[in-house]
This record gives C-alpha cells, sequence and structure tokens, in this order.
C-alpha cells in the first residue's frame, strides 16, 4: 500500500517526499518549506494550462477527422487543405528570420560531432554502461561484432586468426584517421617512439597506457602494452586502440520505461540523482562472479610541454521528461487530480540537476552550469512556449539563473514538424537539441489523417515522400536559425544491435545528411559509429546543406491509392504488425520492461520502445477503420502471433505466456491498442499500458 504525505495542500507519495528533501533539497540547502509552497503555486499554475493544451490536441483533431470524412474519396488538394489547417491554427505564420541565442553549452553538444546512446533510467547497470560509453575499445568492438569481414570467432578461447584481423582493421582506422609522414602505415611502426604524423597537431599527449591523438574533434587512445597478451605479439606493442564515442547519452524516463506510479519515480529519480552525483553503482553476477560496476574517471593526459589535462572518461547527460499528456498517481493536486507527470519530471529532474550546476557532483557533468532536457512529443510551437515557461518556473523554483535548464526538442509530432521554426523560436535561448525520429513521427502521421482512407504498408513509409521531406526539413531549419555549432542536430536510432556490419555501411548517411548526432543501440554500437564522424567532418558537410523542401512535400498524406492487396499480403502485413505488438506489450504489461531487445516476425533482434509499438498499433487501427482488414483477421493474427512470441520467449524464466491467457493483461492491452487505437490521443499507446500495468501490479 502506498503511504502519502501531505505538504504545501498536495498529496505526495511518502518515500518520494522523503527522498527528494533529504536527498536533494538539504544538499542542495533549500528551504523545504519555500520549496513545497513554490512548488504547489506552480502545479496550480500549469496544470490547468497543461490541460488545456490537451484539450485543443483533441479540438484539432476533432476537425481535421471531420474534414477528412466530409472529402473521403476525393482526391488532396494541398491548396485548399493548407488554407483548412492555417484556419484551424494547425499551421502558424513561418516567423522572422532570427538565430537562436543558447549559451553556456557543453562542447560535446556545441561543438563535437559524435553518437548518442538513449538508456531506460530504470536500469542502473544499463544506466552505468551508457555513461561510461564515452570510451570504447575498438578491439572489442570488431572482435565480438559482424562490423569485421572475417571468419566469425572459433569457439573454445581467443581466436588468433580473428584477432589478426581485427588488429589488421585497427591499423586500417589509424592510417585513415591519424596518417604518418612520409606514406608510412602504422603496420610499419615499431613502438611509441616510431613514427610522425603527417599533421602534428594531431597528437595531444601521453596517457597512462600509451598515446593520445585527436581527429575531427574526437580523441583516439592508443594503447602501447608489451605485457598483454595483445601487445606481447604485436611488433609495436598495441594493445588496444580506445575510441572516444558516446558523447551524450540522454537518460530516459520516457519511452523506454514502464514507470506508472510512485515506485517506479522514485526509482527513476534515485538512479539519475546517481549519475549526477556520480555514486551509482550495482553489483550483478557475470559467469559466476559478482561484479560491481560504478563510473569511470577522467582520461589523464600530459602534453609536449609537460602538462596534465584531462578528457572526461563519461558522455554527457541529458535526461529526457515524459510529454505533456500523462498524469501520475505519485502526487495528487488540491483538487484530488493527479500530478501533470511532465511538469513533476521538470521540478525533480532539474532539482537533481541543480546538484551538479552547485558542485555537489563527485566527476561534475556540464562544465558551463546547464541542465540538459529532452522534451518529447510536443504538438507545436504554443506547446514548445508552454515547456519554455515551465522550465523559466522551474528555475525560479530552484533559484537557478534564467536559461539554466537547457532543452532538446524531439520532431516526432506532425505538428511540431510543419511548425518547425516556430517551435524552435518558442525555445530560442535554450534549445540545444532537435532531432527526428521515424516511428513516433509515423504513428503521428497515421493518427492525424485516420479517417483520410487506409494507409500504405508500414515497409513502404522509409520510402514516401513526406519522410524524406521531413529529414530534410528538420536540418535546413536547424541550420537556417543557426543551430551548427550551438547546438545538436540529431538523427534516430539504428534498432538492431547484432547487424553492425550493416549499420557501418548505412549509418554513415546520418553524417551526410548534416546530422552531429545519432542514436545507437549500445556501447558497442557507439565505439563503431564512431569511426563514421572520423571518416566525414559533419560541420563542413553543414556548410553545403540546407535545402528546406516546401510544405506540400512535408504534408502528402502517405495514403494507399488504388491499392489492391492480396489475403497473403493483408496477413502479413497484419503478423508483422502483430508479432511486434505483442513482443513489446508482454514484456512491458508483465514485467514492466519498456525497452529490450525483442526478436522481430524474422527472430532479428530489434531494440523496441513505445515509438515501435504506436506506429504497428495506429497502423493496425487505420486498416480495420476503413475496412481493408476484418476484426476477425486482426484476431487471427494476434492469437497466431501469440505463439511465436511465446515461443521466442521460451528461455525467458520470468516470461508468462500469452496462449491460454487472453483474458491476462498483456493480450487484452495488445487488443484494446489495435480495436481502441482510433479513439487514443494522438494514438498514443501510454494510457493503455499505464491502465495494464496497473492492473498487473495489482494482481
Amino acid at each position: 500500500m502506498t503511504h502519502t504525505a501531505t505538504r504545501a495542500g498536495i498529496a505526495i507519495d511518502a518515500k518520494l517526499a522523503e527522498f527528494l528533501e533529504n536527498e536533494v533539497l538539504a544538499p542542495l540547502g533549500r528551504d523545504q518549506g519555500t520549496f513545497w509552497q513554490g512548488f504547489a503555486a506552480l502545479l496550480a499554475e500549469f496544470a490547468p494550462r497543461n490541460r488545456a493544451l490537451l484539450a485543443k490536441r483533441d479540438e484539432l483533431q476533432a476537425k481535421i477527422d471531420a474534414w477528412h470524412v466530409e472529402r473521403r474519396g476525393k482526391p488532396l488538394d494541398q491548396g485548399e487543405y493548407q488554407a483548412f489547417l492555417r484556419d484551424i491554427g494547425y499551421l502558424v505564420p513561418e516567423p522572422g528570420d532570427f538565430t537562436i541565442g543558447t549559451q553556456n553549452v557543453d562542447p560535446e553538444i556545441a561543438t563535437m560531432a559524435g553518437p548518442q546512446l538513449v538508456v531506460p533510467v530504470l536500469n542502473a547497470r544499463f544506466l552505468l554502461n551508457a555513461a561510461n560509453a564515452r570510451w570504447g575499445s575498438l578491439y572489442d568492438a570488431f572482435y565480438g561484432t559482424d562490423a569485421l569481414d572475417a571468419p566469425p570467432a572459433r569457439p573454445g578461447g581467443y581466436d588468433e586468426a580473428r584477432g589478426a584481423a581485427v588488429i589488421a582493421r585497427g591499423r586500417e582506422f589509424l592510417d585513415q584517421a591519424l596518417p604518418l609522414a612520409d606514406g608510412r602505415s602504422w603496420t610499419d611502426i615499431e613502438g611509441d617512439h616510431d613514427g610522425e604524423l603527417a599533421d602534428e597537431s594531431q597528437y595531444v599527449g601521453k596517457t597512462d597506457k600509451g598515446l593520445m591523438f585527436r581527429n575531427n574533434g574526437l580523441h583516439i587512445e592508443v594503447v602501447f602494452d608489451r605485457e598483454s597478451p595483445i601487445g606481447r605479439t604485436d611488433k609495436a606493442g598495441i594493445a588496444d586502440i580506445n575510441c572516444e564515442a558516446a558523447l551524450t547519452t540522454i537518460c530516459d524516463c520516457e519511452d523506454s520505461v514502464a514507470a506508472v506510479d510512485g515506485e517506479d519515480k522514485l526509482l527513476a529519480y534515485t538512479n539519475w540523482l546517481g549519475v549526477i552525483r556520480g555514486d551509482l553503482e550495482d553489483t550483478f553476477e557475470k559467469g559466476g562472479k559478482k561484479l560491481t560496476r560504478k563510473l569511470s574517471g577522467d582520461k589523464i593526459y600530459t602534453d609536449h610541454d609537460g602538462n596534465q589535462h584531462s578528457v572526461p572518461g563519461r558522455s554527457l547527460l541529458f535526461v529526457r521528461n515524459v510529454g505533456h499528456l500523462m498524469t501520475n498517481p505519485a502526487i495528487h493536486l488540491a483538487d484530488g487530480s493527479e500530478v501533470p507527470e511532465g511538469i513533476m519530471d521538470a521540478v525533480f529532474t532539474s532539482a537533481i540537476g541543480a546538484l551538479d550546476v552547485e558542485g555537489h557532483a563527485k566527476y561534475g557533468n556540464s562544465r558551463h552550469g546547464s541542465i540538459y532536457i529532452v522534451k518529447p512529443k510536443m504538438h507545436g510551437p504554443e506547446e514548445c512556449a508552454f515547456t519554455n515557461d515551465l522550465f523559466d518556473a522551474v528555475e525560479d523554483l530552484l533559484g537557478l539563473p534564467r536559461n539554466t535548464i537547457k532543452v532538446g526538442v524531439m520532431d516526432e509530432e506532425r505538428r511540431t514538424s510543419a511548425n518547425l521554426g516556430a517551435c524552435i523560436e518558442a525555445v530560442k535561448d535554450r534549445v540545444v537539441f532537435i532531432n527526428t525520429g521515424f516511428l513516433d513521427r509515423t504513428g503521428d502521421e497515421i493518427h492525424t489523417s485516420m479517417q483520410a482512407g487506409p494507409m500504405i504498408r508500414k515497409g513502404e513509409m522509409k520510402s514516401s515522400k513526406w519522410l524524406t521531406a521531413y529529414e530534410k526539413r528538420n536540418v535546413g531549419i536547424g541550420l537556417k536559425h543557426g543551430l551548427s555549432g550551438k547546438a545538436q542536430i540529431g538523427k534516430g536510432m539504428w534498432a538492431a544491435p547484432d547487424l553492425m556490419g550493416q549499420m557501418m555501411v548505412e549509418k554513415i548517411g546520418h553524417l551526410k545528411a548534416g546530422a552531429n548526432t545519432a542514436w545507437v543501440p549500445s556501447p558497442t554500437a557507439a565505439t563503431l559509429h564512431a569511426l563514421h564522424y572520423h571518416q566525414a567532418d559533419v560541420f563542413e558537410i553543414q556548410k553545403g546543406l540546407g535545402e528546406i523542401p516546401p510544405l506540400d512535400e512535408l504534408l502528402a498524406i502517405p495514403l494507399a491509392q488504388g491499392a489492391n492487396w492480396s489475403e497473403d499480403e493483408l496477413r502479413q502485413e497484419l503478423d508483422n504488425n502483430a508479432q511486434g505488438l505483442l513482443g513489446y506489450v508482454v514484456r512491458w504489461v508483465d514485467q514492466g520492461v519498456g525497452c529490450s531487445k525483442v526478436p522481430d516476425i524474422n527472430d532479428v533482434g530489434l531494440m523496441e520502445d513505445r515509438a515501435t509499438l504506436r506506429i504497428s498499433s495506429q497502423h493496425m487501427a487505420n486498416w480495420l477503420l476503413h475496412g481493408v482488414v476484418t476484426e476477425d483477421q486482426v484476431m487471427d493474427s494476434l492469437r497466431r502471433m501469440a505463439a511465436k512470441v511465446d515461443a521466442q520467449n521460451a528461455g525467458d524464466p520470468a516470461y508468462e505466456p500469452l496462449v491460454g491467457n487472453e483474458d491476462g493483461p498483456a493480450f487484452r492491452a495488445a487488443c484494446d491498442l489495435v480495436f481502441k487505437g482510433v479513439a487514443q490521443p494522438s494514438g498514443y499507446t501510454e494510457p493503455l499500458l499505464h491502465s495494464w500495468r496497473q492492473v498487473k501490479k495489482a494482481s
């Protein structure tokens, strides 16, 4: 049973109140009574505004639905369509010329280009792994993945043939990133004093393990150790190549976690406190041994003149708050309603971040006194302005200088994409990040135009006109308003952690498109993706970009005009959606796992979060609405795919089968997501997932 405490007229989970008072407010030296009175006043002002914004979403969607129903079956006239969208306030006027004015931004965001991790904040071990992924062993990354073009390692210990291929590939990388003078190769050198760089400015200094270099802003540590098993047989004594990898990590309180009550939120905030304060640890068993993981220290090097310097040993950390939609029972307002979870996140994560700003952290996160918050699922400039006002109020509550709290704007909702310039302007003095996300954005694309007609197949979305325009507009608008050199322009996740060879071929495309960061699914993937940033200078690439495709292309609705799918094609599409939906929902509802490697219908492991679920459920709901498929066909797919998902999870002792348990919370949640999908706000899955997870936790 949850015990509550009363603070300034609001009822809060007692353990959560105790945590904030003892672990956060006390070290900050803040008066508790003053804080709670201020928090209550903030909620009184912003909770009604939050509700009004959600009501406006519903109002706009109802008008768009009615417009499409009235014109169903007629070709879309973009002029008429856009005039309608402007008339109802969905499209707003383009802002005048402006550039962002964000100050005190760390170089990992502003002037460096490199990989970005997203990690569920509820999992301490994953969180530590991600924070420590600032550096990664290139030898380990190649040896253990298919990124190396060589036969796989033979079982039974170290495979010397594969090891030799790893070393050769490592030398190839060094020749490309750190070329030697006079045409020499790194394969020729015989020690750490042999060989001169073609560009001596790339040399940084000596570390306790070897030599430090820098290329395209990223550091490379070449480890020399003739006593190690690898260095002992290497002509130069090189034992490894450590690459600076995940420059930034997003500690996620949103799509990759299942946090539905005060207990879950307490764990989220406790782990965020641990990585900010620098004392988070996690002990676990591996190979029959107990291991303890903790945060890495900085790397120290000595330059030519004998002066010592440090390079951060950890990723610069963002925290992703939830969006404006959900409420949480962890706090009840004076009127008995649940707290808007996004407001709670803003206050709690910023208060914890203030410990770093005010010098209460072991290592320090921001060296420029900033707190970095990613804000997802905002619909248009009015909602961005609300976030800006909220962050102003949080800064005032905590006594922080204006614009200490920075914001990352996720361009993943259609109204934001269509008004991106105005969204950026609304947060122009605190924005540090914009990015694109195919899955959530596609989910909103389907839901916004749900009544227009049946959509194309899910796999065809990646080549659709609106998506190409969306990706280019995000970069072009970001560059137009001065983000280059001041903020990140990001691209989305490589979802297949086991397909690193394919990632190495394809993901450099994000850099060529102008992104100075892109999401990867693991520390190993970050190490490998870092090589792309040695191959391409993103900031130089950005100078040649700037195309902003017209709204006509962005607002082209991906309708299946004249499609006549066979029964096999319909079943294939339904099965693909149903399998992915069930595979994710069953872990979310039954085990509280918000992100994990979920096998797809072809048994390829994909890192899945709620965004995948949104597109699958909305696509099925759309086809059902327009009579492309029947309820019986959907249920047939769900039942058959339940058996497949059960088989895929047979090795998990905590797994509860779906087959024979159709009345259980997981299967019922999956059905609701499809059959109630049209009615879900913006097509979001959170309301139903939270409801069924709470049922499961109470059982």
